[in-house]
């Protein structure tokens, strides 16, 4: 979509001309390809000041210049070496200067984005729909440095709640007006035969030495992945009876997934573990952020490619789920 950029310019210029000086935080947009029709419109509805959108080619060259940009929004493309650099800058500049950052992902290049992901004030969508992006902006602005500390103290809990959910409400109503062509439709997240990694170029690493050295206690019969699994089938085969989204538990969901993992010895992607998690995976991604936080999974870097993180139980997690399924199973069993 062709935008005039001169006019955007020409707004900016005004206000300085008539001593109108903006203290909304300012939004720069990296894109290839943007599905709106309005973007000022967009960051107005926010209470963001756009300051430009740029072409993912040439937002390297911008980043080195720009200042006054309090919001990145960056749309992430299809992987390649290109974005890698970006990723790693914006996030080098989130960290250096306190910067609100949106990452929006597709599948494809959900990975290298959360591989990428180094300040904690990153939000990171995958395929969002209308009031994800809505909350991620209210978000990023209510985070930006212009935001006096002592305004959000005075502010009653229950009142910035009503707040946000009516502003979020909002924005997302306005999204959806100026959506210029229909979103992509959501992918099914049902569990096949076994949950893997997407088909992608990436080369397999070579057979790992096992993660724990967790020892079942003798009078114990073993945890295998096989009764993990059958347990997550049986999990997707009760929608088929009844309405998902009333029982949906994604965290539960990728706890066994990734307990099924390690019996294994198999490593889990991002992008894998939201798919196993059977939600949409911009709410997979705030799953994963929560069991990250808690402690109960960590990042594992690939020690053969840079661009690839993986999520595993941390040991403790590991031991209770073992623990866990020792106890069900004498319930089941009585």
């Amino acid at each position: 979509m062709e935008m005039d950029r001169s006019r955007i310019g020409f707004d900016i210029a005004a206000e300085d001309v008539y001593g109108m000086k903006d203290q909304r935080p300012g939004l720069l947009i990296l894109a290839n390809d943007m599905f709106l029709e309005d973007v000022t419109g967009l960051a107005a509805a926010a209470n963001l000041r756009l300051l430009d959108i740029v072409p993912i080619d040439q937002a390297c060259a911008r980043l080195d210049m720009q200042v006054g940009c309090d919001v990145i929004l960056l749309f992430c493309p299809q992987p390649s070496a290109t974005l890698e650099r970006l990723l790693v800058q914006v996030e080098t500049l989130a960290v250096q200067n306190d910067l609100s950052v949106i990452l929006v992902s597709g599948m494809d290049s959900l990975d290298l984005a959360y591989a990428c992901m180094r300040s904690g004030c990153t939000q990171l969508l995958c395929a969002p729909d209308h009031a994800d992006l809505a909350a991620a902006l209210l978000t990023a602005g209510r985070n930006a440095p212009q935001r006096a500390v002592h305004e959000i103290n005075q502010e009653s809990e229950g009142v910035r709640l009503q707040q946000l959910s009516e502003e979020v409400s909002r924005l997302a109503r306005t999204l959806e007006a100026l959506t210029a062509r229909p979103r992509h439709a959501i992918p099914s997240f049902a569990l096949g035969p076994r949950i893997s990694d997407r088909d992608s170029d990436y080369i397999g690493m070579p057979a790992l030495p096992p993660m724990g050295g967790h020892q079942e206690p003798p009078d114990e019969p073993a945890l295998t992945a096989t009764q993990v699994r059958d347990l997550l089938r049986a999990r997707r085969l009760r929608d088929e009876f009844l309405p998902g989204d009333l029982f949906a538990d994604p965290a539960w969901d990728m706890l066994l997934d990734l307990l099924a993992a390690r019996l294994e010895q198999e490593r889990v992607s991002v992008s894998s573990l939201c798919i196993a998690s059977s939600v949409p995976p911009t709410t997979a991604l705030r799953w994963i952020r929560t069991l990250t936080e808690k402690g109960i999974v960590h990042r594992q870097a690939d020690p053969h490619d840079g661009r690839r993180v993986f999520i595993a139980l941390s040991d403790s997690s590991f031991e209770a789920l073992s623990r866990w399924f020792a106890a069900s199973r004498r319930f089941l069993c009585a």
